[in-house]
């Protein structure tokens, strides 16, 4: 039943041809065979997958037309995902999504009971099967693990949406795949010919010129809304608890999804935030997760969030952000002035020796403006270690700070451009597995580059010393 109602656009679209081919009865019938169709697919490849949970691993076998089994070891598994589009939420059932990283793939159940869902969960990514085949029994045969929330959104936060150029943006993506799906069915229709396009241009132009501001100055001010109203709908009661072992983060309105991070593969958490985030005073907050696909959107915390909330929950997750940062050497000053300054500079100069001094004027105000972009950049430097765990800090448009257990350091990487070894400067990258494997500290001081690891981890640096 669900899959016969995600069919249902395919649907309209088969009865709207069939309506412009011959007619209403032929639109019906076409309709009809589509609901035939799609049923009958649907019930197929039910009647031909099954799934079975073994104390190592879970087996999925489809025979829909050739034979197909894969199967998962259950120690591979880094997360399981659960889901619930509005369908599915009607009918009582929830989509599991099993993510076992690059070694074992990905599998998905579609869709199965909303406590089989739930029990698949916790069963697989228990730390250790238990062996005595509960895993295989009812669902009500095992108690129901404690939930202890550990941060919840507040629905006034939704404001903070057009601070975030990602949600801002989201209604000119959503018009402009709207408006262009109605173009494309209007050309194919015939309903769109150039003498329409025309026809509208030229009355859109002849509107006066204070409804043309009017319109500007609604589209303005529709823009936040629409931004909140996106924020409202991907994040609604965005809810990050503790359960069996697993942080788990809940989200979504229309379509409810439920994210499972291990705290035994977590490494770390990332907080990031704009200059517009930083005016008020709200930050995002991810996890690092070992071996986790789409960690862009599986890892997310908190959207947007006050700042002392965002920082509570990452020492509620991996322990306190260290502080104060460490600030970076003087010359990383000049460096990164220079590093913004460069850019239109040049194409400056490139623009004036080829006579477009428009062009060249343009590039020396982006200079002028680069600089305190620049000096901002240098004011976002900084690192700090408490002994448990490392910060670092860096970024001015797209400012990250990257908290670290030492436990998760797999290894360390020293960079010295020419312009850097002149300047006594070095950029330390901090591997590390999870995440995006590596996140750097920008010019540093070569002695403090080389101390800051050595106080980390002293047995991997003193051979290089000596």
């Amino acid at each position: 039943m669900v899959g016969a109602v995600r069919e249902l656009v395919a649907l309209l679209a088969a009865g709207a041809t069939g309506l412009v081919v011959g007619g209403l009865s032929l639109a019906f019938y076409f309709t009809l065979v589509g609901l035939g169709i799609g049923l009958a697919f649907h019930v197929a490849s039910w009647a031909t997958f099954t799934y079975a949970l073994r104390d190592d691993r879970i087996e999925l076998r489809r025979t829909l037309i050739g034979r197909s089994v894969k199967t998962i070891p259950r120690d591979r598994i880094r997360g399981v995902d659960v889901s619930t589009s509005l369908p599915h939420r009607t009918l009582g059932l929830a989509v599991v999504h099993i993510d076992a990283g690059s070694e074992g793939g990905e599998a998905e159940l579609n869709a199965v009971s909303r406590p089989e869902a739930e029990r698949l969960r916790r069963v697989l990514l228990a730390r250790e099967a238990d062996g005595t085949g509960a895993a295989d029994g009812p669902p009500g045969a095992r108690e129901a693990p404690r939930r202890r929330v550990l941060a919840r959104m507040r629905r006034r936060w939704f404001v903070y949406a057009p601070l975030s150029g990602a949600y801002l943006l989201t209604p000119f993506a959503l018009a402009g795949s709207l408006l262009g799906t109605l173009y494309n069915l209007g050309d194919d229709l015939g309903l769109i010919t150039r003498e329409r396009v025309e026809t509208v241009g030229h009355e859109v132009v002849g509107l006066p010129t204070a409804a043309v501001v009017a319109l500007a100055v609604l589209a303005l001010f529709a823009l936040p809304v629409m931004s909140v109203l996106a924020f409202s709908l991907f994040n609604w009661d965005f809810t990050v608890a503790e359960r069996d072992g697993s942080i788990v983060a809940e989200r979504g309105l229309a379509t409810r999804r439920s994210v499972s991070l291990e705290r035994r593969r977590l490494r770390g958490v990332e907080l990031a935030d704009n200059p517009l985030e930083r005016l008020g005073g709200v930050r995002r907050l991810g996890a690092l997760v070992t071996g986790l696909g789409d960690a862009a959107h599986r890892g997310r915390l908190l959207p947007a969030a006050p700042t002392r909330v965002a920082e509570e929950l990452a020492a509620r997750v991996v322990g306190a952000v260290p502080g104060p940062l460490r600030p970076h050497p003087r010359a990383a000053r000049g460096r990164r002035v220079v590093r913004a300054v460069a850019p239109p500079g040049a194409v400056g100069l490139v623009a004036a020796a080829a006579g477009r001094p428009w062009v060249a004027a343009a590039c020396a105000v982006l200079a002028l403006l680069a600089v305190p972009l620049g000096l901002d950049r240098y004011r976002q430097l900084g690192h700090v270690t408490d002994g448990g765990r490392l910060s670092v800090r860096s970024g001015s448009l797209k400012r990250r700070q990257v908290v670290v257990e030492h436990g998760a350091i797999v290894g360390w990487r020293f960079r010295r451009t020419l312009f850097q070894r002149r300047l006594g400067l070095a950029t330390l990258d901090v591997a590390v597995g999870a995440g995006e494997g590596g996140y750097p500290a920008i010019d540093m001081a070569e002695t403090d580059a080389v101390a800051f690891a050595a106080e980390i981890t002293p047995e991997w640096v003193r051979p290089f010393l000596e």
